[in-house]
């Protein structure tokens, strides 16, 4: 997950609707399914997915009010805190 990719989805759910970043989630979830993909095709894609769910989750907290780059520093802890567990 990259930090700066989340904000700046998390921006764009912000401007938009997080619908718009749902329904892409949910192509990509899809487009895993060909069998003709290679492995690092099947990285990249896992690797937007992860993005995305990770602005869905900082869109979340902001929107229960906290401010944005608490949620994104909040966000990232517990992802690095996953990691090295």
């Amino acid at each position: 997950m990259k930090l700066p990719v989340i904000k700046h989805l998390s921006q764009f759910i912000e401007d938009n609707d997080e619908d718009y970043v749902v329904e892409t989630i949910e192509t990509l979830e899809n487009l895993t399914e060909v069998p003709s993909l290679k492995d690092e095709e099947l990285d990249v894609i896992g690797e937007l997915i992860s993005n995305m769910y990770g602005a869905l989750e900082v869109q979340k907290m902001i929107k229960s009010g906290t401010p944005k780059k608490e949620a994104l520093n909040t966000f990232m802890k517990r992802v690095m805190g996953s990691i090295d567990t």
